[in-house]
């Protein structure tokens, strides 16, 4: 059988998603894509992906041995949600255009899921709020189905993961300001309303601002989900953490930004 050649445009889809992958990787600097179906050992939707989350979960478990099940559970989950939200956003808001993303698949890396292929296809190109109610309910469906498959061999809750997909896409809308140098808080705010409408997830948490010491306002995160890191790591929290005393909390975040600031300007 004739294997494809992706070096060579065969379609329009080609070099749309040749675009997106390059796009990614430029943007964020760290992820992995290539185009083309799922290779053994992956993990795609819709395949049985049993041995796949097995190994994973044995890999967590034996290099954070006293966390216990919730935190494996939840690494399971966000390990596999990040890349498909960082494409969706990205193409949304950087590439101009959404891909389906329901067929992606996945590598494991040790313990991470890192690395992703996507074979060419359609991709949804209009306005921005159009983009985002495609991309955030395709990203929803995506989630709802994993959630399934993640139970089929670990407990994993519903709400927390639903929390936890939430904060993904507020975080990635408050690193908006790094992909669109000049976005203002007003529109990062108004994009993230957005998606978290669009996934049906309202009431997930949302993007908050405060005023810098200088004056100028910043975008932060104002989470409602737990990554459950504390119990592999005990005492470390996320500086959004809402396990934290919310004066502690927006002290950190404050902290953060104003370095994230210098560190911009310097």
């Amino acid at each position: 059988m004739a294997t494809r050649n992706y070096l060579f445009a065969q379609t329009d889809s080609d070099p749309a998603l040749t675009r997106l992958i390059a796009t990614a990787a430029s943007a964020t600097g760290f992820m992995k894509g290539a185009p083309g179906g799922v290779l053994p050992g992956w993990h795609q939707l819709g395949q049985d992906n049993s041995a796949f989350l097995a190994t994973l979960y044995q890999r967590l478990e034996a290099n954070y041995p006293h966390a216990g099940q919730p935190f494996y559970a939840m690494r399971l989950w966000t390990g596999l949600i990040w890349q498909p939200c960082y494409l969706s956003v990205i193409g949304a808001h950087l590439h101009g255009g959404v891909p389906g993303i329901g067929p992606v698949s996945q590598a494991m890396r040790n313990i991470y899921v890192d690395g992703y292929r996507l074979q060419p296809g359609p991709q949804y190109r209009d306005e921005i709020a159009p983009m985002i109610a495609k991309a955030g309910a395709d990203l929803r469906g995506f989630a709802d189905a994993l959630l399934l498959e993640i139970n089929t061999v670990t407990k994993l809750k519903r709400v927390p993961a639903l929390r936890m997909l939430g904060d993904h896409i507020i975080g990635l809308m408050k690193r908006l300001r790094h992909y669109q140098p000049g976005i203002s808080v007003e529109d990062q705010q108004r994009f993230c309303a957005l998606w978290l409408d669009a996934m049906g997830l309202k009431d997930a948490g949302r993007l908050a601002v405060i005023d810098l010491p200088d004056g100028r306002p910043f975008a932060i995160m104002e989470a409602k989900g737990c990554c459950l890191d504390y119990l592999a790591m005990p005492g470390t929290y996320c500086d959004c953490c809402p396990r934290q005393n919310d004066a502690v909390r927006l002290a950190r975040q404050t902290a953060s930004a104003v370095a994230e600031m210098e560190m911009d300007e310097g």
